[in-house]
């Protein structure tokens, strides 16, 4: 049951077979127990700052960056561990970052906020909200002018869609013909502001306000995510412009480490568990006669072993030399 590399898949097909289905609950499983760990780290003291954890938004991730093909381009929001997992970003250098250590994918310099590796079309995350809406943009004209065949993912969250950033991008998107998914996560609450609270109409409603074609799709289903996210990327690598789609789904955790969650209600977190991702395609799995109790333990100690190598491994990386500090900010000695 050994997973293929995200960047190695060269065909899509508009529903996954059950290869994908059980690489795709592999995943789900090893950014779940990725962050649950995480969350321990913070607690130590290992990982410092912000910290902003993705359980129970898994599908969304793994869902939607299986359409991708290798060339296509990712800019993803401060939630980001799981996006950069399910891209193929390795977890020991993705721990490390997170440990601000000197071989984390971003020197030890970004932390959790600003994962990022060119080498797989990951352009960051990032932590201004809706601010990389127009670099989404900016991307999908850079395909466009140079005639590279590259899709553009933009994910956030719906606590973007009342910036002014959300507007301009999606009418320009439009006005420019350029090839960017733009893919809502709506988990409901914007910080600790309902989304009900702070929207008077639906999402989709803005994006096809600009003309767009704009779905809104069960977002704790990780074969529904990938069934309209393909949609959207084949729409865009057409040539036929942007697509939006909105993932609605929910996250278990605050909004950060940092969060005491006094706006919601245990009972409603509870509900949503009870159609957690996961537990539903396992079941699915098991009921088809594709996985049995051996098969999902083989899942679960090989998660764990992947993720206690990302500790051990974020653990014995030194920090970054102090003589490299404003490396990257400005000029060094001898730099030209």
């Amino acid at each position: 049951m050994t997973a293929t590399p995200r960047l190695a898949r060269k065909a899509r097909e508009a529903e996954p077979d059950i290869d994908q289905l059980l690489d795709f609950l592999y995943q789900m499983q090893l950014i779940r127990r990725f962050e649950e760990r995480t969350g321990e780290m913070y607690t130590k003291g290992k990982v410092r700052g912000f910290l902003h954890l993705y359980t129970g938004q898994e599908a969304c991730a793994v869902g939607a960056l299986a359409t991708l093909q290798p060339q296509d381009k990712v800019v993803t929001h401060y939630r980001d561990h799981g996006h950069a997992i399910a891209r193929g970003m390795d977890p020991n250098r993705v721990m490390a970052e997170l440990f601000g250590r000197q071989d984390g994918v971003s020197g030890g310099r970004g932390g959790s906020m600003h994962l990022y590796d060119a080498s797989i079309g990951f352009l960051g995350g990032y932590a201004i909200v809706a601010a990389h809406l127009p670099l989404a943009v900016g991307l999908g004209l850079a395909a466009n002018m140079k005639k590279e065949n590259f899709v553009t993912l933009c994910v956030f969250g719906d606590g973007s869609v009342g910036e002014g950033e959300f507007h301009e991008a999606l009418n320009l998107a439009v006005l420019w013909n350029t090839p960017v998914v733009f893919f809502c996560e709506n988990n409901l609450y914007g910080m600790g502001v309902s989304f009900q609270e702070s929207l008077s109409t639906q999402v989709t409603t803005l994006a096809a306000a600009y003309n767009m074609p704009a779905v809104s799709v069960d977002g704790m289903d990780v074969t529904a995510v990938y069934r309209e996210t393909l949609k959207a990327v084949e729409h865009c690598r057409a040539g036929k412009g942007p697509y939006f789609v909105e993932a609605m789904t929910y996250r278990y955790r605050g909004h950060s480490m940092a969060d005491p969650e006094l706006y919601r209600l245990k009972d409603e977190v509870e509900k949503y568990r009870k159609r957690d991702a996961i537990d539903r395609l396992k079941a699915r799995l098991m009921e088809g006669g594709h996985l049995d109790g051996a098969g999902w333990e083989a899942i679960v100690e090989r998660v764990e072993k992947v993720v206690e190598d990302s500790i051990a491994f974020a653990d014995a990386s030194p920090n970054p030399p102090i003589d490299t500090l404003f490396r990257y900010v400005t000029k060094e000695p001898g730099d030209a």
